[in-house]
């Protein structure tokens, strides 16, 4: 028992925030070294940028009629997404007027008509191996845009104690952002909190689908993605 207990915390530690304060000034492998920042990145923030926009606006067409009550407050834009409508793959000629109103595809289809693969999240068939991320249909290209990591963002001089407690889901950048990518306790409550604060009106200004099995965005599966090695 003793011995799973360590196992368990030698995983986990790097991800507890009091342990990865004291360690930081002489444990390097609590740091990772990046002598130019240019240098961290697979992928340019520019293709990112493009993807992620790509993906987006055919979400949204996609649910274009459950949206009209919010264009109504950007009248400039909403001649734009009626004519991105136009442009989308043909529905099922055989929707009757009862489901006008409801989505044509579902997120998944519309990643794989938009990225060329459609992601999902589930239990792995492997004993013990937890939830991941696979690959459901298409074909990913290397140096895709695969996810998104969802979360609530923490400056450094933020507080994150209690969250980080048996908590595997903390992200730390290298700038030393962390990001709690939890969609469970008390990490849930709180990103909901900031999600009610930040809205205005009946615009949100996060979304808060990723904490749920009806994810709205496909993308946003990155926290379950195994990152996780035991070399350098």
């Amino acid at each position: 028992m003793l011995r799973a207990l360590r196992r368990r915390w030698e995983a986990y530690k790097y991800r507890f925030v009091p342990w990865i304060a004291l360690n930081l000034g002489h444990k390097r492998r609590t740091l990772r070294f990046v002598p130019e920042g240019s240098k961290d990145k697979t992928v340019s923030d520019e293709d990112v940028l493009q993807t992620l926009l790509k993906t987006f606006t055919a979400l949204f067409v996609n649910d274009l009629r459950r949206q009209t009550f919010l264009l109504s407050f950007l009248p400039n834009v909403k001649s734009k997404y009626l004519d991105l409508q136009k442009a989308q793959p043909e529905a099922n000629q055989t929707i009757d007027d009862s489901r006008q109103n409801q989505i044509i595809f579902s997120p998944e289809d519309v990643l794989l008509h938009t990225l060329g693969f459609s992601i999902t999240r589930r239990h792995s068939s492997l004993i013990s191996a937890g939830t991941g991320v696979f690959v459901t249909k298409g074909f990913v290209p290397k140096g895709a845009v695969v996810s998104m990591y969802p979360g609530t963002v923490y400056e450094k001089y933020e507080p994150i104690f209690f969250q980080s407690i048996g908590n595997p889901f903390i992200f730390r950048c290298i700038d030393g952002v962390l990001i709690d990518g939890n969609d469970k306790g008390i990490s849930k409550v709180i990103y909901r909190s900031c999600s009610k604060r930040d809205q205005i009106g009946p615009l949100k200004m996060s979304d808060v689908f990723w904490l749920t099995t009806g994810l709205q965005n496909p993308l946003a599966v990155g926290q379950y993605v195994n990152n996780c090695s035991p070399g350098p």
